[in-house]
């Protein structure tokens, strides 16, 4: 009767654990986004220059502006022919649909925000996401009587080596990896045992 009993509660608790393995197999959701270039590569990317352009560069069938400013910002005043698409959105399905089709099409996604530096975030993301179709435009936006002013900006150059010093970095890594799977033995404890001084005998003669 007992054996019996036991039989079921193991019965009952693998059917439990089948269902909920089931359950989570059907609710589980794969990530919307995932890098398809790793940031070692992606960072060898921006050290060079043909992802930057100009105004003057515009000129292009193949360019697509997209402005990554907010809503107010671009109704103020915008780069003619430009799509905005805010920043803080531009993972949103609809607008990852955009850099889709831009990249089927073979268009070039053509980023800018009032400086530089705004843009830096959104590109390193989508350049990681797999586009590799997307530049940046070096201006800088301010606006003079309501008038939006662009113009050209310098990008400053880094002057250190950064692709010696991702190449430094892997290398580092990939030793202190294999440092970790080799097991050293401590060395052994030798105890020196010291011999007892025989004590004198007592008592004379």
């Amino acid at each position: 009767m007992k054996e019996l009993e036991k039989t079921k509660r193991i019965s009952i608790a693998a059917t439990l654990f089948i269902l909920a393995v089931i359950i989570g197999l059907l609710t589980y959701k794969r990530p919307k986004n995932i890098y398809a270039i790793n940031t070692k590569d992606t960072l060898e990317k921006i050290t060079g220059d043909n992802y930057i352009i100009t105004l003057n560069e515009l000129n292009n069938p193949d360019f697509v502006l997209i402005d990554i400013r907010n809503q107010y910002e671009f109704e103020q005043g915008h780069l003619e022919n430009a799509i905005n698409i805010y920043a803080a959105e531009i993972l949103s399905v609809d607008h990852i649909k955009v850099f889709d089709e831009l990249k089927e099409s073979n268009k070039t996604a053509v980023l800018y925000g009032n400086n530089p530096q705004e843009v830096n975030a959104p590109f390193l993301i989508l350049y990681q996401l797999g586009f590799d179709n997307i530049k940046l435009l070096a201006i800088e936006n301010s606006y003079l009587q309501n008038k939006l002013i662009s113009k050209n900006t310098v990008i400053e150059k880094s002057e250190a080596d950064v692709t010696a010093f991702i190449n430094e970095s892997v290398n580092k890594a990939t030793t202190a990896e294999t440092l970790k799977k080799v097991v050293i033995a401590p060395p052994k404890k030798v105890i020196t045992v010291q011999k007892k001084k025989k004590a004198p005998a007592e008592g004379g003669c």
